[in-house]
């Protein structure tokens, strides 16, 4: 798929902040992610999900559609840390986007265990996030930990 086949998405943080997304249109303000987030929460690689035009801007993010199956986590990891992170997260099955060579985005394919995933980076002592589904929507408002 090159670039003109794409469109970007603009999402919006809590705080304000703006990321854009690389997506495929495939039909009127529905779109499948072709990226995975680095700031966005509540959506992986390959959801379907509803944007709406504006004016001199991305079609903006309004909800997902369709979940993919797909979940992401975040790493920020630099160093020998991040070898250690790609090895081990390709050997379990995933893949990920880097940003700037620190901040790790990490697609969880459905067929492999979240579980598996938070067990790595939990005994890597790697420093993460769930990003979809969020810390809050797996445990709740517990503040137990990763």
């Amino acid at each position: 798929m090159t670039e003109p086949d794409l469109a970007k998405l603009e999402f919006r943080t809590e705080d304000g902040e703006v990321e854009t997304i690389w997506a495929k249109p495939i039909g009127e303000h529905l779109y499948r992610l072709d990226n995975s987030p680095f700031y966005a929460y509540g959506v992986s690689w390959n959801d379907v999900v509803e944007a709406q035009p504006q004016p001199g801007a991305f079609p903006l993010f309004r909800r997902v559609v369709e979940k993919s199956g797909h979940r992401t986590v975040r790493v920020i990891v630099g160093g020998d840390d991040l070898e250690r992170l790609k090895r081990g997260i390709q050997e379990l099955g995933c893949k990920f986007e880097g940003a700037w060579s620190k901040l790790i985005s990490v697609d969880i394919p459905p067929d492999v265990e979240l579980e598996d995933v938070r067990s790595f980076l939990i005994s890597g002592k790697f420093e993460w996030e769930h990003a979809d589904p969020t810390y809050e929507e797996l445990f709740g408002e517990r503040n137990e930990g990763p």
